[in-house]
């Protein structure tokens, strides 16, 4: 499978901060001033999984989602 893969181990400062390795940023396209999106999946009620997204991916994501179920609505009435 090629959707998953350890990029890097990163370490977590005093202050909470972690920085993602210049190659992961590049391969990314991560640039200083971008928006992420921070996901978190649970199991058991505990976070088991943190995701990263652009924020633009994000918001082009929730606007494809959410432009047919209006349109289909404004069909509808």
């Amino acid at each position: 499978m090629n959707c998953c893969r350890i990029e890097a181990i990163i370490s977590v400062d005093e202050r909470g901060q972690m920085v993602l390795p210049k190659d992961v940023r590049e391969k990314a396209r991560i640039k200083p001033g971008d928006k992420m999106a921070v996901i978190t999946w649970e199991k058991e009620g505990e976070v088991c999984c943190i995701t990263l997204i652009k924020a633009e991916e994000l918001t082009d994501m929730v606007k494809g989602i959410i432009a047919p179920l209006l349109k289909e609505l404004d069909r509808s009435n």
